[in-house]
């Protein structure tokens, strides 16, 4: 942006959540404003009608054109002043260049203000569709991190029904994306209370007719019992067989031959 000669006061602004710092600059250099500035559309807009009053047209040059940024940008441009951006990288550079290690909201804008006022080329102008793309790259953010939110719940669930019952993992596993799986889970939280509860009892309480039927429809895996709600349980673990312990020994001791000859006579 490098049309600045009719501006009469460069109006630098750290933006801020709840409050924006605003450092005035005339062309010359003078400061002619040094506040804090409420959020609010009447306060800003009385601050730059008597600014525009005084010292003719104004730009109002902010660090973040999105979010915290948007409310200033707009009631400027409706207030009719000229409307920039000082990208951070290069204000963070610009920055390096004055006296003080001390980061301060009234020194950011200062850096701002006269960074525009002596530096215009590294001032970005802004458009109405420029605010349109970031609008978007901030809903598009939005919308991002709820699908990696919901991806890492699912992955939770997942792992948490493997440990401790791979046979219903294999089942609701793969469905997990549907309301009845996770209300059957919020609900009926282990196998054992899906078996005792019943195919017929869910199908009834689950909102919807047949919506257990549409979450179980396709075929069913290998471990599926056709006769319960619930996945069968796998068999039990087929474990080596236990020795059998020795026989207790005969505490007479063996006969002698002439006591087995002798038995064997009388049939002892």
């Amino acid at each position: 942006m490098d049309d600045i000669d009719d501006v009469g006061v460069f109006l630098g602004l750290d933006v801020g959540k709840s409050s924006h710092h605003g450092h005035g600059l005339t062309p010359a250099g003078k400061k002619v404003f040094d506040k804090q500035l409420p959020n609010s559309e009447p306060k800003l807009r009385a601050v730059f009608d008597k600014l525009a009053a005084k010292f003719g047209t104004v730009l109002v040059i902010v660090d973040q054109p999105a979010s915290i940024g948007a409310l200033p940008l707009t009631v400027a441009r409706d207030a009719g002043c000229k409307v920039a951006y000082l990208p951070g990288l290069s204000m963070r550079r610009i920055a390096d260049l004055y006296p003080g290690e001390a980061k301060t909201d009234a020194k950011d804008a200062a850096v701002i203000a006269d960074a525009a006022r002596t530096m215009p080329h590294t001032l970005r102008s802004l458009e109405l569709t420029d605010e349109i793309t970031a609008e978007l790259t901030v809903l598009v953010g939005f919308d991002q991190d709820l699908a990696a939110e919901a991806t890492r719940t699912s992955n939770r669930i997942r792992g948490l029904l493997t440990q401790f019952h791979p046979s219903l993992e294999r089942v609701l596993g793969p469905r997990l994306d549907h309301p009845a799986v996770t209300w059957l889970l919020e609900r009926h939280g282990s196998p054992a209370a899906l078996r005792k509860a019943g195919r017929l009892k869910l199908v009834e309480v689950i909102p919807g007719t047949g919506t257990l039927d549409l979450v179980m429809s396709g075929p069913p895996p290998p471990c599926w019992s056709p006769s319960a709600t619930a996945p069968a349980s796998p068999p039990p673990p087929t474990w080596p067989p236990t020795p059998a312990w020795p026989r207790r020994p005969n505490r007479r001791g063996p006969r002698s031959t002439a006591n087995t000859h002798l038995a064997a006579a009388t049939g002892n």
